[in-house]
This record gives C-alpha cells, sequence and structure tokens, in this order.
C-alpha cells in the first residue's frame, strides 16, 4: 500500500467544451493538460466538442466507463447563455455530487471577479470511482481552480485529506 506522503499519479481526461474554439486555439484545456502533466499526473485523452448535451454525455459517459481513467476535468459550458448546458448534460451522469466544489470554488472566485462569480455553475462529483470536475471556460478561472482546489485535491499528499488516496475505496 502507498503511504499518504508518496504522490499516486492519476490518470485524467481533458475536455473543452465550446463553438468557437479548436484544439490549436483552446487555452484551456491546455493549460489543464499541461498544468497535470507537470503534476505528475496522465493525460489520457484530450478532447473538444461544440455545447451539445448528447454528444459531451456520450464522451464523458464513455470515460466514465474506462476503468484505466480516474478522474475528468470538463472546461467550458457553465454560464447561463442560451448554449451553456454542461451542468445539464453531466450532472445526470453523476452517482455523487461534491456540492463543497461548487461553493468553495465561487467563493475562491469572488477575490478575483468579485460578484460575477455567482454566475458560474461549476461543479464537480463522482461517476463510477471516476471524478468529475466542470469548470468554466476561461483559463483564469481554470487556473483558479486547478491551483487553489483541484491540484491539491488530487495530491495523495495534501493533509487532512485528499481525493486521491480515497480512490481505492470508493467501489465499496
Amino acid at each position: 500500500m502507498t503511504a499518504q506522503s508518496d504522490f499516486i499519479p492519476l490518470a485524467i481526461c481533458v475536455l473543452t467544451v465550446s463553438d468557437s474554439r479548436t484544439l490549436e486555439t483552446d487555452s484551456s484545456g491546455a493549460y489543464l493538460a499541461e498544468s497535470l502533466t507537470a503534476e505528475g499526473h496522465r493525460v489520457v485523452e484530450r478532447a473538444l466538442l461544440p455545447d451539445d448535451r448528447y454528444a459531451m454525455r456520450a464522451l464523458v459517459s464513455k470515460w466514465i466507463a474506462d476503468p484505466d481513467v480516474d478522474g475528468i476535468l470538463v472546461t467550458g459550458g457553465t454560464g447561463f447563455t442560451g448554449r451553456d448546458s454542461t451542468p445539464e448534460a453531466l450532472l445526470p451522469l453523476l452517482d455523487k455530487e461534491m456540492p463543497g466544489f461548487g461553493e468553495l470554488f465561487r467563493a475562491v472566485s469572488v477575490e478575483e471577479i468579485g460578484t460575477s462569480s455567482l454566475q458560474s455553475r461549476a461543479f464537480a462529483g463522482l461517476a463510477n470511482a471516476t471524478f468529475v470536475f466542470a469548470l468554466p471556460g476561461s483559463t483564469s478561472a481554470c487556473r483558479t481552480a486547478w491551483e487553489k482546489i483541484v491540484r491539491h485535491q488530487l495530491d495523495a499528499r495534501t493533509k487532512p485529506c485528499n481525493l486521491a488516496t480515497i480512490r481505492p475505496r470508493l467501489k465499496e
């Protein structure tokens, strides 16, 4: 068994939801993939899809069903505009929601963007023992979520507890 003080590399997929970006112009997905790799995790797959709830569900369902995928980071589609549909697409896939993530993200964001943070519908949860984080589409919001929350929870060395070390117990 790995001691809690040892780093545990996780296998993570990154999805960008956008009608206007391509993989070449997607700075948010690139930031997340580069940050995961720099931290020592493995990016299993990186994809970009338009704001289409059924395409999102299909791809994320495939990743959730893969026993070799530990987590999924989704960027984009969490706002209030007409095409923003990430919560509607992915919340039904979750076995358990992690309400504290969205609450904490908005609380941390208020320091940077003030009351505009209430427009974020960022969320996280668990589906088939796979962590799912849905982040806003802006690179600065992804940076905030990664540096202040997600990075630490995916690191087995974070005390007093973290998501990386409870992963083996998620299917109990």
